[in-house]
């Protein structure tokens, strides 16, 4: 992987960790229901009117918007308006990868490496810390939000398996198409939960500091997390193998914990730190490539392929 590429992969994940932060922005102003509504209807009307449908069978599409845009943001945002802490989320969201993996071996009858399953159950054990550590503190108040996010997660893990499922030949363009399925969805459960009134409301008084920094939070989150950082990621997912782009993610949670901690004095307890990092381990350890077979070694013309077997086994004891 060029040195060029390596610095596009970082950037992604700088700008992905840096998205949190720009949603927590965002629902100081809007309701998150509402918020995800519009986080999508901005993409995809440009999209319809400009951008051809891509070749991929409609139930997988569907399943893409309705898993990735739909179940995986109303989760997370609700999760992160009743309290998540912004670091903190962008740590338990990379339970998507773990329920991925598990996923596809029940659903798609994938085989799992031994690999791949300590790195489930690392993942899962670092998972469960945080859960039990945050069920302890405020007679357990704060066990919700940790437990939509962990939803939300979920949500990207089905979105996840209908994207592999589509083969799309152009992703970035399925990508675009998937923000159609959010907006209508996502609008009549604002107007249900959310109301017409406090649709209204924040519609109102945006060109305020908390308006505007709402505003700034959202076109970060459209244009350079989503098109932006999308794009780059998309592109080089099909130059390089995914055992050499994926584990850059990793660095998404320590950015947005960071950066929480440097934009919102935002703390994250050693303990909830320490399980995080068994979850990244346990990411990490299960999305690595299986090694593959080392070539055996030419045999010299005029020797005997049986002698250089035997000699390769007795140079291995030494």
């Amino acid at each position: 992987m060029p040195t060029r590429d390596r610095l596009l992969a970082l950037l992604v994940a700088v700008v992905w960790g840096l998205n949190f932060p720009a949603i927590h922005l965002s629902l100081e102003h809007f309701p998150p229901f509402f918020l995800v509504f519009l986080r999508f209807a901005v993409i995809a009307v440009p999209t319809v009117l400009l951008v051809p449908r891509p070749d991929v069978p409609l139930r997988w599409l569907l399943g893409y918007g309705f898993g990735f845009g739909v179940l995986q943001f109303v989760f997370l945002y609700a999760a992160m308006d009743a309290g998540m802490p912004t670091g903190l989320a962008s740590l338990v969201l990379q339970s998507s990868a773990p329920f991925t993996v598990a996923l596809a071996g029940l659903l798609l009858h994938e085989r799992l490496s031994g690999r791949q399953l300590a790195g489930i159950l690392l993942a899962v054990a670092g998972l469960g810390g945080i859960a039990v550590h945050r069920a302890g503190l405020d007679g357990g108040a704060t066990l919700l939000p940790v437990l939509l996010t962990l939803c939300g997660g979920l949500g990207w893990a089905l979105g996840n398996l209908s994207n592999r499922l589509a083969r799309p030949a152009r992703p970035f363009r399925l990508m675009l198409w998937m923000t159609t399925v959010p907006p209508l969805p996502m609008l009549a459960v604002s107007l249900l939960t959310e109301g017409p009134a406090r649709i209204g409301e924040s519609l109102t008084g945006l060109g305020s500091r908390e308006g505007l920094l709402a505003l700034g939070g959202l076109a970060f989150t459209v244009v350079v997390a989503t098109l932006g950082g999308s794009g780059i990621w998309t592109a080089l997912m099909s130059r390089h193998p995914s055992g050499v782009v994926a584990p850059f993610s990793m660095l998404v949670p320590v950015v947005g914990t960071a950066s929480a901690w440097l934009m919102f004095g935002e703390a994250t307890p050693p303990v909830e730190l320490a399980c995080g990092a068994l979850v990244v381990a346990g990411v990490l350890i299960g999305s690595r490539p299986p090694r593959l077979p080392r070539p055996a070694a030419p045999v010299p013309a005029g020797r005997n392929p049986d002698d250089a077997a035997v000699a390769g086994t007795a140079g291995s004891r030494v």
